[in-house]
């Protein structure tokens, strides 16, 4: 007999609610590298951290702080693995190309939650829940399709990436795609597919940890033949079709909404989703930009030790205030669920 807790009907995307023991000394395996490597990486961190530097062939070139920020050490080698370590000048070239796009395509300032609300009113996209491996789950229900092709919709999933990273714990650089076809749906187009791909592969290497499709229409397994070749190759095995989340321990089932047989039932009603998620990503990033600025303010920060830092902060801040004298002891160091934050910029 199911529970009132069972059948509570869920609203809003939690927070990284994983608590795994951590210290912040110990780098996590992505972050160890080899001497040669070290090498490569710290010739492409002096072109980008020189005082004269600026981004060639672009008007007002000098980094800006998002810009800085986003230069992470991590960033620095999500990017030398999408180049294979070819080269520092290999790196280099693909991360001057993203920031040039970064800006032209409206990161910054076009791509904005009031910008791209039109598209989320319907639940077609969400953040919602962690897999095993703690990275945040983002769906997607084409059968909730609100709007016709246009470049705002693929301005959505640029928001939806940005804003995701911003809920991943600390050590975790990727997300989990989920795709229902359960219902029926306008098929998706080939050519905002593509774009949405490049965009993926060329700007956001290395963030997609996992992605799983379920419930196929027959006619659209020629449509996912259509695009396969367009997959990068180190893509293409995190592609899975109809796995059994739960049997395969790929969620645990109160991190699974029950769409896909687990025991969340999320219900989405935009009015009491949309706000608290644009404003938990906004407070998450702004924690993120104070450590960022304690840190020194520079290109290749480490994404770890901001995260570490928000989240033993958040830790100390709860003790603290449930601290009695009757219930004073030894404090766990965990990473878990609190907040972390705006790179200085508004909730948009």
């Amino acid at each position: 007999m199911a529970t009132q807790a069972d059948s509570e009907v869920i609203y809003e995307a939690p927070p990284p609610r994983t608590r795994i023991p951590v210290d912040p000394d110990v780098l996590p395996a992505q972050l160890q590298i080899t001497d040669t490597q070290q090498v490569l990486y710290n010739e492409a961190l002096r072109h980008f951290d020189r005082d004269d530097y600026v981004l060639p062939g672009v008007e007002h070139g000098a980094l800006t702080d998002v810009e800085k920020f986003w230069l992470s050490q991590e960033c620095f080698l999500r990017f030398f693995r999408a180049v294979k370590w070819a080269s520092a000048q290999a790196a280099i070239k693909r991360l001057e190309e993203t920031l040039k796009w970064r800006r032209e395509y409206g990161v910054y300032d076009l791509i904005t939650a009031s910008h791209v609300e039109p598209e989320a009113v319907t639940g077609k996209m969400l953040m919602w829940g962690y897999d095993s491996d703690n990275r945040p789950a983002l769906y997607l229900r084409p059968s909730k399709q609100n709007t016709e092709d246009s470049p705002r919709q693929v301005h959505h999933t640029v928001w939806a990436l940005e804003r995701i990273t911003e809920l991943m714990s600390p050590g975790v650089e990727s997300l989990a795609l989920m795709v229902n076809f359960a219902e029926p749906a306008r098929n998706p187009s080939l050519s905002q597919t593509r774009i949405v791909l490049n965009i993926l592969q060329t700007h956001y290497p290395e963030r997609l940890g996992r992605a799983f499709v379920v419930n196929v229409p027959f006619l659209l397994n020629a449509f996912f033949k259509l695009i396969m070749p367009f997959i990068d190759p180190l893509t293409r095995p995190k592609l899975r079709f109809n796995p059994d989340c739960l049997a395969e321990g790929l969620f645990a089932p109160d991190q699974l909404i029950s769409e896909w047989s687990g025991s969340a039932h999320f219900e989405y009603v935009h009015e009491r989703y949309w706000d608290p998620l644009v404003r938990m990503c906004a407070e998450r990033r702004e924690k993120e930009w104070e450590q960022w600025r304690l840190r020194g303010a520079k290109v290749g920060v480490r994404e770890w030790d901001i995260k570490c830092a928000v989240e033993l902060e958040g830790q100390t801040v709860t003790q603290t205030a449930a601290v009695t004298p009757d219930t004073i002891q030894e404090p766990s160091v965990d990473v878990g669920a609190h907040d972390a934050p705006a790179l200085g910029v508004s909730p948009d």
